[in-house]
């Protein structure tokens, strides 16, 4: 096994799996941002409604978490959009032989919903 600088170690082969093993990296990568950003959704969402209930009992409850919550997830949005910039950028630059039925096509999936997000 090749060892790299930073202490992920890919098996031997060809570019292509190089190619693939840092396409498949960045892939995880948005799926595993567009879960956090659904979290802080669902935390702003439940905030808000458990807001509603206390001003309904005359209890204001100032909430500090939100503005938080917001500036964290402008920031994975930020990210997100890097990141699927340079997945588009390496699926440019990926051989022609590719075919619908290998593993790519999860990695097609992922870009095209990118483009719709």
């Amino acid at each position: 096994m090749q060892q790299a600088t930073d202490g992920i170690s890919l098996p031997p082969g060809d570019r292509n799996d190089y190619h693939h093993a840092i396409v498949s990296d960045i892939v995880s990568l948005i799926e595993r941002i567009r879960a956090s950003m659904r979290l802080i959704d669902q935390a702003i969402a439940s905030g808000a409604s458990s807001g509603h209930q206390e001003i309904a009992g005359n209890v204001a409850v100032l909430d500090d978490v939100t503005p938080r919550f917001v500036q964290a997830n402008a920031a994975l949005i930020a990210c997100s959009a890097g990141l699927g910039a340079t997945l588009r950028l390496l699926l440019d630059s990926r051989t022609a032989n590719a075919t619908a039925d290998s593993p790519a096509e999860r990695v097609d999936q992922t870009v095209r919903s990118i483009g719709r997000a």
